[in-house]
């Protein structure tokens, strides 16, 4: 994981990610997720084309499960994108880069 990702837990989830004054990319993930590892290169990129301009996160579902509970995390990878504390957009599998940075573009206007 690059120096980029923050590492998002049930604990520290409101300071990051719902205090946060910039918008955050949470993935859902786990170890033992093969969609995830194929996933993980995409997230490292994003969180580096966007510093300073969003956070990245990863939430490891299998370490720390009450926060995707409240969010009804049903599959893995999913992937919240987060506005001002609020769930903005949910993507639920593998997405391309293009949907991700789409998704995350329309934060940013």
């Amino acid at each position: 994981m690059s120096e980029d990702v923050v590492v998002i837990t049930d604990v520290n989830f409101e300071e990051e990610v719902l205090k946060s004054n910039i918008p955050v990319l949470v993935d859902f993930w786990a170890a033992w997720c093969g969609p995830c590892k194929q996933l993980a290169p995409v997230i490292d990129e994003l969180a580096k084309e966007y510093k300073d301009k969003i956070k990245v996160g990863k939430l490891d579902t299998e370490e720390h499960n009450s926060t995707p509970a409240k969010f009804g995390i049903a599959a893995i990878p999913t992937i919240i994108l987060f506005n001002k504390g609020q769930a903005v957009n949910k993507m639920v599998g593998a997405k391309s880069k293009k949907d991700l940075k789409a998704a995350i573009d329309a934060q940013l206007k």
